[in-house]
């Protein structure tokens, strides 16, 4: 097993609250902001250049999954109705935040500029395409795509086999 690769221009914050898998890679200038709910990232797992996880709600990424370039994850959400204040320079008691965790399973692919939204769920081997808005959960093995991501088709199942023949 290989240690993860982690680029030295990627950020973390509060790091006691992340874990990485074995041969997971990390590329320039990602963040990685974990709240108390922690991030935990599966092995084989690549979070390409430019991805944002940030929120307190907990966010998991299974093994096998990719994040393409300029991904977005939130498990926080301010309020943007106008009924509270809005930003982390104003004390909680004036704001309505929604916390919430975020699970993107095995083989998840996520195409790049997608934005994943507190309290999603993607299931297993899903598909959701390049510049997505995810608010609701995806199915297993669908292909999501647009501003909100509805279900498009369905994605293959194969890579399950690779995944058996490569592990042995």
């Amino acid at each position: 097993m290989q240690e993860p690769k982690i680029s030295a221009k990627a950020s973390f914050y509060n790091i006691e609250h992340i874990l990485i898998g074995h041969n997971s890679r990390i590329d320039d200038f990602c963040v990685l902001s974990a709240g108390l709910g922690g991030i935990d990232i599966g092995r084989n797992v690549h979070i390409a250049v430019y991805t944002s996880l940030m929120g307190a709600g907990k966010i998991t990424i299974e093994d096998f999954a990719n994040l393409s370039s300029r991904v977005a994850v939130y498990s926080s959400n301010d309020d943007y109705s106008g009924h509270f204040m809005t930003n982390p320079t104003v004390p909680a008691k004036y704001t309505d935040v929604t916390h919430a965790p975020v699970h993107i399973g095995r083989h998840v692919i996520v195409g790049c500029g997608a934005v994943i939204l507190p309290g999603v769920t993607i299931g297993e081997g899903a598909a959701i395409g390049a510049l997505s808005l995810v608010k609701d959960d995806v199915e297993p093995f669908a292909i999501y795509a647009g501003v909100p991501a509805k279900k498009v088709g369905m994605r293959h199942k194969g890579l399950l086999d690779i995944e058996r023949k490569w592990l042995g």
